[in-house]
């Protein structure tokens, strides 16, 4: 599979973040936690360097635990703060207005010194489609302030919302780099949603999570479709029995079974799992 998918939006986007970084105490990113390197954005730490940093490893509750705290150390390692968050549920974000004070200590430090108090932490919000931004902030916030949706490109422009007198959030498009170099990165982010549906090739698609599943989690396809083949193409099949997907005529619809197989994976049905790991 050749995935690629940049909009003409996000170049503008980027340009208006570009702008917006002088402004800017803190980036804020939202990676989702089940592919967390190829959900970071390599544009970001170019358009942010010099700036205090915190990853949000969100939709924590859809991946592996025992990986979601070997991501945590490794962001930690590469001098972020680290928070794991769901921010449908909400869990962990208490945690994030001390681990906000943490990470800019230095900035509030400085403004006292020179008499400056009570000035509000200024963060932007980034991070790639459908990772979650809005439904963070929406959360965070407590009301809804900020557009959400189950698709890529919801949020248009950047945007600006004070949250309590000492943090003011600047939520920003999801923005995509204009090519792929790993290919592997564009599948992932394709199994997760970030990239445009309309554009896959959903059964294709399907059968490179069946080619993961079988290495990594072979005991899912059992128990949910009971799938005991290694085939990725006979296993998409077995899929489209035990689901009843048929097309006209009794034949199977390989297309239908890979939709419903693409969205277990990411409403969490199939389990709690992580699709990339530390040091890979």
């Amino acid at each position: 599979m050749n995935i690629q998918w940049y909009p003409g939006h996000m170049t503008k986007a980027k340009r208006a973040m570009k702008e917006d970084i002088k402004l800017i105490d803190l980036i804020i990113e939202l990676v989702d936690a089940r592919v967390p390197l190829s959900s970071r954005n390599p544009d970001i730490d170019e358009l942010g360097a010099g700036k205090a940093r915190m990853v949000l490893l969100n939709k924590s509750d859809l991946a592996d635990e025992r990986f979601n705290n070997a991501w945590e150390s490794y962001f930690v390692a590469q001098g972020c703060h680290v928070v794991k968050v769901n921010s449908k549920s909400g869990a962990g974000l208490k945690q994030i207005n001390s681990v906000v004070q943490e990470a800019c200590k230095e900035k509030i430090e400085r403004d006292r010194r020179r008499g400056i108090l009570n000035r509000p932490v200024r963060a932007m919000v980034v991070g790639i489609p459908n990772v979650g931004k809005s439904t963070f902030i929406n959360s965070f916030a407590g009301k809804a302030c900020a557009k959400t949706g189950n698709r890529p490109g919801v949020t248009k422009g950047n945007q600006w919302i004070r949250l309590n007198k000492s943090l003011e959030l600047l939520d920003t498009p999801g923005i995509l780099w204009p090519k792929f170099e790993d290919q592997q990165v564009g599948i992932r982010l394709a199994l997760i949603g970030s990239v445009n549906d309309q554009i896959l090739n959903k059964d294709e698609l399907a059968m490179e999570l069946i080619g993961f599943l079988t290495k990594e989690y072979p005991q899912v396809l059992f128990e949910k479709y009971e799938i005991e083949t290694k085939d990725p193409l006979e296993a998409l099949r077995q899929v489209a029995r035990a689901r009843a997907c048929l097309a006209k005529g009794g034949e199977l619809d390989l297309v239908k079974a890979s939709n419903l197989l693409i969205d277990d994976f990411r409403n969490g049905k199939l389990g709690r799992m992580t699709l990339e790991f530390p040091g890979q």
